[in-house]
């Protein structure tokens, strides 16, 4: 089979696999490595079109969403990811992407440092220059809807040949990527429209929970992917196995609280703090939501399911809801007192434990009408001192090696983007 026919049939392939990506940033993320596998690039960015802020110029802008490097990955240690800047360029002829995404064209450009004189276009080599990283060739190409709407923009970085040697992207790695990009962005479309559908869920909840909004189910959802890929390493999960279980964990912990929809409002939206019997009532949003997820159709539901039901548990036992059917209501398990007995250790399914962690700290660090934001020393103390009782000790502990991740997701998802 002749190289081009071999290429072609892995694109194929690969559409399959991208179909069987759910979540949004997973799907950025994937196509990001697949798109630079096509074509043999060292390093690239994916960009979406998002809103302008105002006081800014124009109605739309592209905003970077992920960037990969294979030479700085390699300095940094196994497990760890790379940390890059989040940033936006004008949908202008000033950039390269900007132009790309204005024009909605390819651009091929074999040095980028002597790019012609007449483009409109320049190349700024702040990067380079900070991380000692030499960009040279590039290959940008937009991201069109089947509607003929501008999605996004990949830009991939140079070109290496089989000896890893950085080489101009040919005529060849544009068609390949011309037809990647096709096939990326249907696929694209068909997550966003489930990601819809997940936030108008939250949205539902925000009417009645003003805390249950799309920036911090994103921040909540984030951590979790990022400690849970941290302890997938740990164990020597089959890369197979944890891309899988990511996709599934990132929308199912979108979705932890969803069940506070059946919370009365003089009980949700009491600015004071509770009376016991307030309390109770308040535990019961774990059991409401995982009874909407009962009729389990798809691995997503099941987790959901396990998530909205024992985010609250705590590994010493003394958490909520404990031993009770979601579906009936009945104890499972019972004390001396006829009171459900709580679910301890590893007793409570991974995905609650990781999205336990997430939410406690995503709540301690934000701001809330009834209370200021902790300092960070003060919440990273507090996830200490709880470690072993109220949470994992091993999972704190790979929540802590990956600090510097944690806070880049946070990073991704401000207060400003609030809906």
């Amino acid at each position: 089979m002749d190289k081009k026919k071999k290429d072609f049939k892995f694109i194929v392939r690969l559409d399959t696999e991208l179909n069987q990506i759910q979540d949004v940033d997973l799907l950025l993320e994937r196509i990001l490595y697949e798109a630079r596998r096509v074509v043999n690039a060292d390093a690239g960015s994916i960009y979406l079109v998002v809103p302008t802020e105002k006081g800014e110029e124009g109605t739309e802008k592209l905003a970077i969403k992920y960037s990969q490097n294979d030479t700085i990955q390699k300095q940094i240690p196994p497990g760890q990811k790379m940390i890059y800047s989040f940033f936006s360029v004008a949908i202008s002829e000033k950039s390269i992407s900007g132009y790309c995404a204005m024009k909605q064209t390819l651009i091929n450009i074999p040095d980028m440092y002597n790019i012609p004189p007449e483009a409109p276009y320049s190349f700024h080599s702040s990067f380079d220059v900070i991380t000692g990283y030499k960009t040279v060739s590039s290959l940008t190409i937009p991201l069109i809807s089947n509607e003929k709407r501008l999605m996004g923009v990949i830009q991939v970085i140079n070109a290496k040949n089989n000896k890893d040697v950085i080489i101009p992207f040919s005529p060849d790695d544009e068609v390949l990527l011309t037809h990647f990009a096709n096939n990326a962005s249907s696929v694209l479309q068909r997550a966003f429209i489930t990601r819809a559908m997940i936030l108008r869920m939250i949205k539902m909840s925000g009417l009645r929970d003003p805390k249950e909004t799309g920036t911090h189910v994103n921040r909540v959802a984030g951590y979790a992917v990022d400690i849970y890929d941290r302890w997938a390493f740990h164990h020597k999960v089959p890369q197979g196995d944890q891309d899988k279980f990511r996709d599934t964990l990132k929308i199912s912990s979108m979705l932890h609280d969803v069940g506070k929809v059946a919370i009365s409002d003089a009980v949700l939206k009491k600015p004071a703090r509770f009376t016991p019997e307030e309390y109770r009532i308040m535990q019961n949003h774990t059991l409401y939501g995982a009874s909407l997820f009962s009729d389990i159709s798809s691995p997503m539901d099941s987790l959901a399911k396990d998530i909205a039901l024992t985010h609250h548990e705590n590994w010493d036992g003394t958490g909520y809801p404990g031993w009770v059917n979601p579906d009936s209501g009945e104890i499972e398990r019972a004390d001396g007192e006829g009171k459900p007995i709580g679910k301890k250790g590893e007793e409570i399914p991974l995905g609650g434990r990781i999205v336990a962690i997430a939410d406690v700290y995503d709540a301690l660090c934000s701001k809330r009408v009834y209370k200021e934001p902790w300092d960070e020393k003060e919440v990273l103390k507090e996830l200490r001192k709880l470690s072993g009782s109220k949470f994992d000790p091993e999972l704190i502990e790979v929540f802590f090696e990956i600090l510097p991740n944690i806070k880049h997701t946070r990073d991704r998802y401000q207060e400003s983007e609030e809906e």
